[in-house]
């Protein structure tokens, strides 16, 4: 294969998994307006969960290739999905903590003061509901990992477009 080819398949990897990230947390945004609307509060940050997806989509590409190891390995597929959903999970968890403790350190006199705090911060309902969406579409995407690692990509998407038998 060809450099060009390469960095073709990989592009289209890229864009096909940030739009696929980008569709849970536009979700994410639309959700968070439609309920904050109530108490007249605005949402913003459409480009920040498009960059957010940008990076997720390549941070999972990247550890998609990292093994579990041999233990994981010998079991059947949903063992090694749970594990990295909740390892990635962890990350995001950490990730979201972080930076309200970077957000948050003028007001805490510092970071480390901060990140010692953070659970007690304002917006912890909105990093725990980012957390949880993400969770989700983690798993949903550790799943069509494995699907497609079985089926191929092609067969996959032909599963879903294609018409039903006898109809």
């Amino acid at each position: 294969m060809s450099l060009g080819q390469t960095l073709k398949r990989e592009l289209r990897v890229v864009l096909l998994t940030t739009l696929y990230f980008a569709a849970w947390f536009v979700l994410l945004m639309v959700v968070k307006k439609l309920v904050l609307e109530e108490y007249q509060i605005e949402v913003r940050g459409v480009s920040l969960a498009l960059v957010g997806a940008l990076i997720v989509a390549k941070v999972v590409l990247v550890l998609e290739h990292v093994s579990l190891g041999e233990w994981v390995g010998r079991h059947p597929a949903a063992v090694g999905v749970a594990l990295r959903t909740l390892l990635y999970g962890i990350g995001v968890l950490l990730m979201l903590l972080l930076e309200k403790a970077f957000e948050s350190r003028d007001e805490a006199g510092g970071f480390w003061p901060a990140l010692l705090h953070v659970f007690q911060h304002r917006d912890m309902p909105h990093v725990w509901a980012n957390t949880i969406v993400v969770v989700f579409a983690l798993f949903a995407y550790n799943v069509l990992a494995v699907l497609r690692r079985l089926l191929g990509a092609e067969s996959l998407v032909r599963s879903f477009l294609a018409r039903p038998a006898g109809r």
